[in-house]
Parts: structure tokens; sequence; C-alpha cells
């Protein structure tokens, strides 16, 4: 079980990514799966490493290749325990342009990691956000095995409630369908009681405003929506109520 003082770190992180522009929960745990990822290669090698000072041998498993990558970079700067000393502009430039692209080809063509890797992508928008983000999760002990299991059951945890948080975001292609499904009409009537933030209404109102030779006037469409989402109540609009 996590401790508190460990929760309270993973709630900060968590924090810290939906202030910094990232309101995704699946796309805040695979973030921070990828940056926990690039923190035990850099450790994997580090023991490497003191084995084979220990023993006076060549390195047995290399994870980061001596020499440089194709963009000219020192591998070692890919390292976690080496750019979180970075300053966030740096930081950024190397984790994007570097970092990310060596993540995707380590496991070599072919591999089940390399298949697994290959749409890896990294999205932290700013640099100001990630090297909050590195610096925390620096600190979250990770010595214990049976952390990591705890520590991704607590956020899977964070996802199944993602009610407190927000909504998931419904894909485009999905809303597609169930226009086409339900093919609504200017007599027809909508109701949605979450609403959200109501992104999905322009669909149905665009397919109404294209089968139908009436004017369909966005200011007051856009009005509804606001009004809808401020007061989270039920929303019953007829489609013909957003004529102009």
């Amino acid at each position: 079980m996590l401790t508190g003082e460990l929760r309270s770190q993973v709630d900060a992180i968590w924090n810290a990514f939906w202030s910094g522009g990232i309101a995704n929960p699946i796309e805040v745990l695979e973030q921070i799966t990828y940056l926990l990822f690039l923190r035990r290669l850099d450790d994997l090698h580090s023991l490497e490493e003191n084995k084979s000072m220990r023993l006076g041998k060549p390195i047995e498993r290399r994870i980061f290749p001596p020499g440089k990558d194709e963009k000219g970079r020192d591998h070692n700067d890919l390292r976690w325990s080496r750019f979180k000393h970075f300053v966030p502009a740096e930081m950024y430039k190397v984790v994007s342009e570097n970092v990310f692209p060596f993540l995707r080809e380590v496991g070599g063509d072919g591999s089940t990691y390399a298949h697994h890797m290959k749409d890896a992508r990294f999205t932290i928008p700013t640099p100001a956000l990630l090297a909050k983000v590195v610096d925390m999760l620096d600190q979250v002990p990770m010595d214990d095995r049976d952390t990591k299991g705890d520590l991704y059951e607590y956020m899977l945890g964070k996802i199944a409630s993602a009610g407190q948080n927000g909504q998931f975001r419904t894909p485009r292609h999905l809303i597609s369908l169930m226009v086409e499904l339900t093919a609504p009409t200017p007599k027809d009537v909508i109701c949605d009681r979450p609403v959200a933030h109501a992104a999905s209404w322009s669909w149905p109102v665009n397919t109404c405003a294209s089968s139908t030779p009436r004017s369909f006037g966005m200011p007051s469409c856009a009005s509804t929506f606001t009004t809808a989402c401020s007061m989270a109540t039920i929303l019953t609009t007829p489609c013909c109520a957003l004529a102009a």
C-alpha cells in the first residue's frame, strides 16, 4: 500500500499535469509512464556501470550506447540522471528531439518492445511543466519493487474516478457515427444531462445546417452551450431553436 506521503506526491504530480494543460487522464498516465520508464532505464544502466567497475570487465548490457546519436547529441545526455539537471528549455529540447526518438528505437527493429513503443509520443506542452514533473518524479522513491505496482494501481483508480476531474473526450469518429445513426433533423430535440464542454454539439447542428435550407446562427448556438455548461443542467434544445 502507498503511504500517505507517496499518495500526496502522486496527487501533486497529477495536479501539475492538469494545471499545465493536459486534461485527459489517459494522457497523464501515458506521459508519467514514459518518464518513469526513462528513469528506470537510467537506473539499469547505472547498475551495469557499477558492476563493470567492480569486476573490471566491459559493460555486458549497455542501454545507452557510447558516442552521439544521429542528431549529434551525446547519448549520455539522454539519461535521466543527466537531463534532469538541464535548464527547462534545454531539457525540453533534449527530451522531445532526442530522448523520445531513442525511446522508440532502443529495442531494435522487429522486437516486441519496438512494436509496442513505435507510437510513443511526447505531449507535455511546455518546458516549465516538463521540468516540474521531472523534478517531482525524481523525488518518488522507487527502490521498493512493490511501490511500482501500488503506484499504478493508485493512478488507475484516479482514471476510474475521472469524473472528479472531468469527462473523457469523445473521439470525432464516434461523434460522427452517433450523428449518422440518429440522423437529427431541425424538428428533433437534443437532451444531454452532463453536457461537458459541448464541443460535440457542433456536429449535429452542422449536420442539420447542411441538410436543410434554413440558416443556422452559431452565436445563439454558442450562447446555449455556454449557459448549459455553466449551469450543468439538462439541456433540451430543439435543433430548430438554434436557427437564426
